[in-house]
């Protein structure tokens, strides 16, 4: 086995375990320090998609808006949360010429999920939320560790060189395997196993997504802020598709034991 397979594996885990010790306690506190911590990754993903998609110059104050914009709709109902951070979206697009459709969509779903993560750690509770992240997580590293150990054929080389189809499954796996621990945790039984799956898949395109706009605009990471991950959005792309999926199923109530 190469050894170039693992070589950014120990920067990997010093920086997963500090983002995973930070975010445990954060998801424990929950209330203003758990929304003021979500609101500032948002914004940094805002900045981080701005800088990405040309606009370099606008993407501090846009970060900074981004962020503001998700405090004021925790104050507002969801009827006008939502539809706002859509338009803040589309407004932000204005400054980005070439590429208004992409950062308005991928923007938009940035906003939302962020906003989905702070509804259900504060209204549904810290469970559930701790599931959705669990999930994430054991679809990285079981897609991870398979795909380096057992390799085989691309999953997408052409958006994302080093995912496998092992890896792909893995996840999957991985992530009805949780679902079902939780399920009996959170009292709903293995039919949460289900939508784990169904949740993994989001993630991962989540995943797909960010890396095929960064293939587009030739960049490798989306920037350089956490160690051996790259950017803000690189380590929480996954996350934002599996939030937001969440979110939607609550939304519209179709997700199991969450009325």
């Amino acid at each position: 086995m190469s050894k170039d397979r693992w070589g950014d594996l120990n920067v990997r885990l010093i920086s997963a375990a500090v983002m995973i010790a930070i975010g445990l306690i954060e998801l424990w506190l929950g209330g203003a320090p758990f929304m003021v911590a979500v609101w500032v990754l948002g914004g940094a993903m805002i900045w981080e998609l701005a800088r990405m998609l040309g606009g370099r110059a606008w993407a501090p104050g846009m970060g900074i808006v981004a962020g503001i914009s998700l405090a004021l709709a925790w104050l507002v109902p969801a009827w006008i949360a939502l539809p706002g951070l859509i338009a803040l979206a589309v407004f932000g697009a204005w400054q980005i010429p070439e590429r208004r459709v992409l950062f308005a969509s991928f923007a938009a779903a940035t906003l939302l999920a962020c906003h989905a993560a702070v509804l259900i750690r504060i209204e549904a509770g810290m469970g559930w939320l701790l599931w959705v992240v669990c999930v994430v997580v054991a679809t990285d590293v079981a897609g991870y560790m398979a795909g380096r150990a057992l390799g085989g054929p691309k999953f997408w080389p052409a958006i994302s060189p080093k995912k496998t189809w092992s890896g792909t499954v893995a996840g999957w796996l991985a992530a009805g395997i949780t679902g079902l621990v939780f399920g009996f945790i959170l009292g709903v039984g293995a039919q949460l196993m289900l939508v784990s799956i169904v949740l993994s898949v989001a993630g991962q395109a989540g995943d797909v997504w960010e890396s095929w706009i960064k293939r587009r605009v030739g960049v490798k990471d989306s920037s350089s802020l956490i160690p051996g991950h790259g950017g803000v959005l690189d380590r929480f792309d996954a996350m934002l598709g599996a939030t937001l999926l969440t979110g939607a199923l609550w939304l519209f109530g179709l997700l199991p034991g969450m009325a």
